[in-house]
């Protein structure tokens, strides 16, 4: 049975941490290790990363979650106590769920209605290739300043850039790492959002100066992330003036595009930047954008179905289905030009429910039918009807999604990880793991790294931001100040490498959710997410060359 003086918690901003003198080190690391491990063979040595089938990430944690609850039977932690630990963290979450859910609805609402296809349209007139991912990143940050959530910027312009950007032609990985490094440096210096209040809070500074101070490692790794993505623009291959072209007539043709339709995702912001709750607010876009699929939409719904509240009901549950006829296209090639394409690994896609991943020039399209025995206009007639058979293929996987049913694997994810993290915290494993690393903090860099790694750590094990900010946060404050560093050095660090890189965890809650509302996996857009895997590096390397560390004698000077 549970010893009450083995075990010992205490309160920190609603998070309790839990401290077991009976679990070491090494028993605290094993169910990481096991979670780690499966995860790597699933990557590694299955076929389509599904060992398990479709929840094969959730199953593993729910076997991490199962190996850590033995080890608190054997260190003496009651089922209870593991239990309650576990339903804090489900309802610490239960918000969160409920907006993935509004979110898949307005997604679903606001396709049907032609607010997405609209906000691509008239995007396609202003955003250039060449511009737009340093562009996005732009516009991301000033929406997550005005509004303090890199959530709701995803939710919102994140879906609008995606759009946008797959029918240029650009890697959604790309478009996403930049739409999320633009959001999340807005989150880090918003005075709105509540990360950049729980830092300090945590450390023992007051907000203002730990935005100012931030700022000193925060503005250098935006500067050097819009460098990049400027960079990566003039090398990638996107698609060329006219298949823009056939791009706005095809959505045109498809959609009464107007600009009346902008009215809904401004009320949206507007709400948001009024401190209406989210779950109003995006409640509110869900209900405004199926009024204006009803004014502005109609051929659209006649479609679909003769029942308009069966459409409408479809694109909040489930999906749009909407269609875009590419027959007229099809019809240009023969049986033998059909089986070369359904031959090639990636382009037969255009003709089942998979995506078309591949960048594609006009050369590349032409020697798929070298083989053939065609004449230089006929090829060029060819690789463009094939050009414009992708287009469509793309604008129907855009258009045709949404529905809170597309949001269930992200939320299923979501509760395994908390189970996960529950047990963990309730037999003491984050607190343990958390000192072993300030242990190891003999210097002043050790004691910054120490605080990056705990910060890294509790956002692969805890799988939740906030406890990444908490814990180190209690852990780590009275180490700043005997060693006389004032608590802004720490609350910087737990934003530069909490707050920023539970994006990059697939089974974090923020790294869960932005992949289910972009629709991007973390693997795709990780190395794309420019800012916040280049954060962490720089608190390091102003720790490591004392630039902008401030001391205790400044502040009281």
């Amino acid at each position: 049975m549970q010893e009450e003086n083995n075990i010992s918690e205490f309160k920190a901003n609603d998070q309790t941490i839990i401290k077991n003198k009976e679990l070491n080190i090494w028993e605290a690391l094993v169910p990481v290790v096991i979670l780690m491990g499966l995860l790597a063979y699933n990557i590694f040595f299955t076929e389509d990363q599904e060992w398990f089938g479709g929840y094969t990430n959730q199953i593993i944690l729910l076997i991490g979650g199962g190996v850590a609850m033995i080890g608190g039977f054997l260190n003496k932690v009651s089922i209870g106590l593991m239990l309650k630990e576990i339903w804090e963290n489900l309802r610490s979450v239960f918000v969160p769920i409920m907006i993935l859910f509004l979110v898949g609805a307005l997604a679903g609402t606001w396709l049907i209605s032609g607010i997405i296809p609209a906000m691509v349209y008239y995007g396609l007139q202003v955003l250039s290739p060449e511009i737009f991912l340093p562009a996005s990143v732009i516009i991301a940050a000033i929406i997550s300043i005005a509004t303090g959530s890199s959530w709701t910027t995803s939710a919102t312009v994140g879906i609008a850039l995606i759009g946008i950007g797959s029918t240029l032609g650009i890697p959604s990985g790309m478009i996403a790492g930049a739409v999320i490094s633009g959001a999340y440096f807005g989150d880090k210096m918003s005075p709105l959002s509540d990360t950049t209040n729980l830092a300090p809070a945590m450390a023992g500074t007051d907000l203002f100066t730990h935005i100012r101070y931030m700022a000193l490692t925060t503005v250098p790794t935006i500067i050097i992330t819009l460098i990049v993505f400027a960079i990566l623009s003039t090398t990638i291959e996107t698609n060329g003036e006219a298949d823009t072209t056939f791009i706005l007539d095809t959505i045109n043709n498809n959609f009464n595009i107007t600009p009346w339709l902008f009215i809904v995702p401004l009320a949206v912001i507007a709400l948001i930047l009024l401190k209406i709750k989210p779950l109003i607010a995006l409640g509110t876009g869900v209900a405004l954008a199926a009024v204006f699929a009803l004014i502005f939409q109609q051929d659209v719904m006649n479609k679909l179905s003769s029942s308009k509240t069966e459409v409408i009901t479809n694109a909040v549950l489930t999906d749009t289905s909407i269609e875009i006829p590419n027959e007229n296209y099809v019809a240009t090639f023969s049986e033998a030009e059909l089986a070369t394409i359904k031959e090639n690994k990636d382009l037969k896609n255009i003709f089942t429910d998979d995506d078309v991943k591949e960048i594609y020039a006009k050369k590349d399209l032409e020697a798929v039918f070298a083989s053939h025995s065609l004449s230089k206009e006929a090829l060029a007639s060819k690789a463009d009807n094939l050009e414009k058979l992708i287009t469509i293929k793309r604008l129907k996987k855009l258009f045709g999604s949404g529905g809170m049913n597309g949001m269930l694997w992200t939320i299923y994810l979501i509760v395994c990880a908390m189970v996960f993290g529950g047990v963990m915290d309730a037999i003491g494993a984050l607190s343990r793991i958390t000192q072993a690393l300030l242990k190891m903090a003999t210097s002043m860099f050790g004691l910054f790294a120490s605080t990056v790694a705990s910060c890294l750590g509790l956002n692969v094990i805890a799988s939740d931001q906030y406890l990444a900010l908490v814990i180190p946060g209690k852990m780590f404050k009275k180490a700043y100040e005997d060693r006389g560093l004032a608590p802004e050095n720490l609350s910087r660090t737990l934003e530069d490498s909490g707050t920023v890189t539970s994006v990059l965890i697939p089974w974090n809650t923020c790294g869960a959710y932005q992949s289910g509302v972009l629709g991007v996996g973390v693997g795709e857009y990780f190395m794309y997410a420019i800012f916040n895997w280049l954060s962490p590096f720089t608190t390091l390397l102003f720790a490591a060359f004392k630039i902008k560390i401030r001391q205790l004698k400044e502040k009281t000077a």
